[in-house]
């Protein structure tokens, strides 16, 4: 580091100088440094903190190819005659390799449910529990009859008020508690009405969460046989009355989102699976997911990667969809057969028939968004019929 300062008599000095960060603190959100000579071990300016807004980062200037960060620091003790300008060099962070990353393997997990812990969590399509319906219908109906005695309990302690001649205290809430308080004793009615109210509480929640729950999908049959055969086959735990919540297969749900990663998705997936070689695995699968087991029966494949091969096709599809029509109408309407325009309407029926189908099962789309694309498709097919129809009768005329 190069240090410049200015003598009494006016004369600038030059030397050459070296710090080091010895701490750093985070102050009200922000950063302030100690610098140390790495010779002598004394901290800089008797341990004063340079905060970050009188650094300056010029990264790789001067650092002699190190790439080390220059920073320069206006001394605290700087006037308008002394100036103390110091350029300090603070080591570059080390840059993060592959070899330096920690990579826990299901297997490196105790057995039992350590392992099946880390099984389950290491994909999103393992992430399979159960949903307890039937407790959560149970303890609904238990609040709910629940509920039920004490709304009858309300209804007959008003009509006992109103048999009695004592209507005041049905219209007015503060007539109750004042009578109440006369006797010396709590309010029946207020008393009873916070009860229905801590019990109308835990019942919406458990209702509000119950309908939550139930909007998680139930997992696929691949991912359902993937997960089973897992556990089967390494049987993590060893108590049955524990591993019988994986025979409920109706009672499961998926962690997973699954709206597009449907039928079609799942068919490739197999597809890979079985044609499983060095090739694919190299190819669909990252040098993290490889990372994550070394089971020989476990495969881990990159979504991403798979949406992309499935893309790919579904582009292909459409492509041939929309082009093979146009050729072939154009073919039949250029031959001046006169049956040509109906056997155009034909070939226009099969193919959005065919759209229609490829959509339904290479997407998940919905009903009206497989309705609007096949109307846009067929929409398409009949603009070419009629413009092939137009320009053969201007022919005719010509």
């Amino acid at each position: 580091m190069i240090v410049t300062k200015m003598t009494p008599d006016g004369r600038s000095r030059t030397f050459n100088k070296a710090f080091t960060v010895h701490a750093s603190q985070c102050v009200r959100g922000s950063w302030e440094y100690q610098l140390k000579d790495p010779l002598t071990g004394i901290l800089y300016e008797d341990s004063a903190w340079f905060p970050e807004r009188k650094l300056r980062f010029n990264w790789g200037e001067g650092s002699q190819g190190s790439g080390d960060a220059i920073i320069n620091i206006l001394s605290p003790t700087t006037t308008a005659v002394n100036t103390d300008l110091q350029r300090i060099y603070f080591p570059q962070a080390p840059r993060l390799v592959k070899r330096s990353v920690d990579k826990c393997k299901v297997e490196d997990y105790q057995d039992g449910y350590p392992r099946q812990a880390a099984f389950q969590s290491s994909e999103p399509s393992f992430s399979i529990y159960r949903a307890f319906n039937y407790l959560h219908s149970r303890v609904i109906l238990e609040l709910q009859d629940e509920l039920r005695c004490l709304e009858d309990d309300l209804s007959n302690m008003d009509k006992m008020d109103f048999d009695n001649g004592d209507e005041e205290r049905l219209k007015s809430r503060g007539h109750d508690l004042r009578q109440a308080k006369r006797k010396k004793t709590e309010s029946a009615r207020a008393r009873l009405i916070a009860a229905i109210r801590d019990k109308l509480v835990s019942y919406d929640e458990i209702l509000v969460k119950a309908r939550e729950l139930n909007v998680f999908q139930r997992p696929s049959k691949r991912d359902y046989r993937s997960f089973r055969t897992w556990f089967w086959n390494e049987k993590p735990l060893s108590y049955e009355l524990e591993e019988e919540f994986i025979k409920r297969k109706e009672d499961l749900i998926t962690l997973r989102n699954g709206r597009e990663w449907g039928g079609f998705d799942g068919l490739v997936e197999n597809l890979i699976r079985k044609c499983h070689c060095s090739f694919t695995h190299r190819l669909f699968t990252t040098p993290e997911l490889r990372g994550k087991s070394d089971s020989k029966y476990i495969y881990y494949y990159s979504s991403s990667r798979i949406s992309i091969l499935v893309n790919l096709i579904l582009t292909f599809t459409i492509f041939v969809l929309l082009v093979l029509p146009v050729v072939t109408m154009y073919k039949l309407t250029s031959g001046g057969n006169p049956t040509s325009t109906f056997d155009a309407i034909g070939i226009l029926v099969v193919f959005t028939l065919l759209f229609s189908a490829a959509m339904s099962v290479l997407t998940k789309a919905k009903r009206h968004e497989l309705f609007a694309a096949s109307a846009a498709y067929c929409a398409v097919l009949v603009v070419f019929i009629s413009n092939f129809g137009g320009q053969k009768g201007l022919g005719k005329e010509e």
